[in-house]
């Protein structure tokens, strides 16, 4: 019996349909090993950036499986994803297994022939591609904990930095100082609706846009009290070529435009169209085609449109970092038209085979018109309408919603004469530059070098995540908080979050992966400049006020001056003269009720005194030493209430007494956790139902009304257990 162990149960579950019954195949359910929640235990940088990695608690039972399984296994064969987060997985489950010489073998689509191709050709596990997977969480946990570490002591607890997640953070608030610095400038745009005698009506505008009021009037009057001719008839014949077929980027952009996916959505969902062999694998910056996979889309456009929709073309790929070997992402079967469960797989399935197939497609031929009309001895500037129609569709016959929008014109001639149906000026006002959008923001990540496609989208979440960027419909809107930490870092460290350091940084990482770079030596000469700079900052004094606020607003305690503070839950006023007056206003001016003592002491540290404050959910009573202490007191019938009864599965193997789950609410609604916090941070989404996964030994909770109850583990295929019955 041979053991194939990938990551995810749904792939497992793929592959098992193409491999005989010599073959058991097995998920590690993503990674079995990671770096501990703790910096000081994480890296040995002075043993040369050694990462002591510790296996994941909720992976015990799958790592003692795979043991197991491997034991009476005459071959293992490691079958994790084709990139260096793959390589990582596999080279993670070879030590924690203890396999000496495993077989590596990747594939980039899920096919049968693509898996019996990968299990004809093993290798062995790529050690560069693993170093350069692990120079990347070195030097992101070591950059993130040491600049958060300050930010928490010079801005607010809580907040953090990222090597990848600053510099984009900084690229939004570039632009939303933009914004806010913007002047608008008013203009008038002028149009005409005309048409020749017995012909259709079109709308011509002013060519040029008056920025004066008088101006505006005096063109608008000529128009409206002048004979029209048509001056000239601009026409030219223009091709337009398809696009590269897709890389993770511009699957991103067109499905946040297209369809409304997030990028995070996106990657989901591609994720499952791979696991089920619908798809090649879906993080890659290569616009390559396999020669095969060619010759399979130009097949379908023949049979489908005809030999005249036929181009084969080749792209090249943009990105320095991309591996022609690997592909775009396209179908694993051109033919099929639509494929997937559900219908954002399906939508997302027929963008990728649209953009596939017009890529081998003929260009679109687009006719431009223009007409340019003017009143006859007028003395204003030119109007014109401008029109286009497809001679011929060509690539646009299988992407029709790249097409845009047709603008028909009438068949005019130059010195025909034209009636005016109406003219009318409207006022507007130059606009800022809009805010980022998701798929502006990956665009932009990427044009820059920031980031790698497996990145991009976990980039804008932790943005949002962290509360440092709002959505609003497709838009990213920075936060007050975004906005403060920002600032703090592009003051202070703006040499590492720069758009050249980042992106040196991200090749450099590359040139790991391909050998020409050490690892110990990049990772040295990073963090010892970096660590001295951090250490240079400590001295600098704690950020208070974030400018003055409205003098409509004074203190409502002693009526002073007020100023702008950043709170947990976003922008506060709080007097000047804080701490000897506590007086505090919401960011709409409402006043905010002042801490008082209750008179009691914090049971849980010596000097703390018990206070009533407010929150973001009401009154509540803390310890006076927060954040150092973080003891609130309950409500008596309240701490009742939230008691589930269920104890605490982590608290019980650690032989720490007194952990239950209780109900808490956070920011993003309640959840359930272990009173023991915060000694003890286990947490699950739903309500526990008090039983046990037979699959992973977590916490089983509260489901929906079709799935009932479910494991409180994401890892766990028992999460989603109406997907494990099929």
């Amino acid at each position: 019996m041979k053991l194939v162990i990938v990551e995810s149960p749904a792939k497992a579950k793929t592959i098992e349909k193409y491999l005989g019954s010599g073959y058991a195949v097995r998920a590690s359910v993503g990674h079995i090993r990671d770096l501990p929640k703790s910096n000081k235990d994480a890296v040995d940088v002075a043993g040369g950036f050694v990462p002591r990695y510790q296996i994941v608690k909720e992976k015990q039972k799958v790592i003692g499986e795979l043991h197991r399984e491997a034991g009476r296994s005459d071959e293992v064969i490691l079958a994790t994803d084709p990139d260096r987060e793959g390589e990582a997985i596999a080279w993670h489950l070879a030590e924690t297994i203890g396999l000496k010489k495993p077989k590596r073998i990747v594939f980039h689509e899920i096919t049968e022939s693509a898996v019996q191709d990968a299990l004809a050709h093993p290798r062995g596990i790529d050690e560069e591609l693993v170093r350069a997977q692990e120079a990347r969480r070195v030097l992101d946990r070591l950059f993130g904990y040491d600049l958060s570490g300050l930010i928490w002591k010079k801005v607010r607890y809580g907040l953090s930095a990222g090597r990848v997640q600053s510099p984009a953070l900084r690229i939004l608030m570039e632009r939303e100082r933009e914004i806010r610095a913007f002047v608008p400038v008013p203009f008038w745009v002028l149009t005409a609706d005309l048409k020749k005698k017995g012909g259709k009506t079109f709308t011509a505008t002013c060519m040029e846009e008056p920025t004066e009021k008088k101006e505006a009037e005096r063109i608008l009057q000529a128009a409206q009290s002048g004979a029209w001719i048509v001056k000239a008839i601009e026409e030219s014949r223009q091709a337009r070529s398809p696009r590269a077929p897709f890389t993770t980027s511009t699957l991103q952009q067109t499905a946040s435009t297209r369809l409304g996916f997030s990028p995070s959505r996106t990657m989901r969902v591609a994720q499952k169209l791979y696991e089920a062999g619908y798809i090649t694998y879906m993080r890659t910056d290569s616009t390559n085609l396999a020669k095969e996979a060619q010759a399979s889309i130009i097949n379908v456009v023949r049979k489908t449109y005809g030999d005249e929709y036929v181009a084969p073309r080749v792209y090249k790929t943009k990105s320095k970092s991309a591996q022609e070997a690997h592909e775009a992402i396209r179908p694993t079967n051109t033919a099929k038209p639509s494929a997937g469960t559900g219908d954002e797989q399906r939508k997302l399935y027929e963008l990728i085979r649209a953009r596939a197939l017009a890529s081998q497609m003929a260009d679109a031929s687009v006719m431009r018109t223009k007409i340019i009309a003017n009143v006859e001895k007028g003395g204003i500037p030119d109007f014109a309408a401008n029109g286009s129609r497809v001679m011929f569709d060509g690539w646009l016959k299988a992407d029709p919603a790249a097409r845009g929008e047709d603008v028909e014109l009438p068949a005019v001639k130059a010195d025909d004469a034209l009636e005016l149906i109406e003219a009318r000026s409207e006022s507007k006002e130059t606009q800022p530059p809009p805010r980022y959008s998701e798929a502006g923001l990956v665009k932009e990540l990427e044009k820059r070098g920031i980031g790698r496609p497996s990145t991009y989208a976990s980039i804008i979440k932790t943005l949002e995540d962290r509360g440092y960027v709002e959505k609003q419909g497709r838009t990213l809107v920075p936060t007050y908080t975004g906005d403060v930490v920002s600032t703090f870092i592009e003051q202070n460290f703006g040499d590492y979050i720069s758009d050249t350091f980042t992106a040196e940084m991200e090749d450099e990482l590359d040139q790991i992966a391909e050998g020409k770079r050490q690892y110990e030596k990049t990772l040295k000469d990073f963090y010892g400049p970096f660590t001295k700079a951090v250490k240079a900052k400590a001295k600098i004094p704690k950020i208070t006020g974030m400018g003055d606020a409205p003098a409509e607003f004074p203190c409502p305690i002693c009526g002073g001056p007020m100023e702008y503070k950043l709170s947990r839950s976003g922008r506060f006023m709080s007097c000047k003269k804080f701490p000897d007056c506590l007086g505090a206003r919401k960011e709409d001016g409402s006043e905010i009720a002042p801490p008082k003592e209750i008179g009691e002491a914090c049971p849980q540290c010596k000097d703390g005194k018990l206070i009533e404050r407010e929150g973001r959910y009401g009154r509540f009573i803390a310890c006076s030493n927060y954040p150092k202490c973080k003891f609130v007191k309950k409500d008596p019938a309240e701490e009742e209430r939230a008691k589930t009864g269920v104890a605490c599965p982590i608290c019980q193997k650690e032989g720490r007494s007194g952990g239950e789950m209780i109900e808490r609410r956070g920011r993003f609604g309640p959840f359930f956790s272990c009173s023991n916090y915060p000694d003890c941070t286990y947490i699950i989404k739903s309500r526990p139902t008090g039983r046990t996964c037979e699959l992973c030994g977590s916490l089983m909770m509260e489901g929906t009304k079709t799935i009932p109850e479910r494991c409180s583990n994401k890892t766990c295929p028992n999460h989603n257990p109406h997907k494990l019955a099929k």
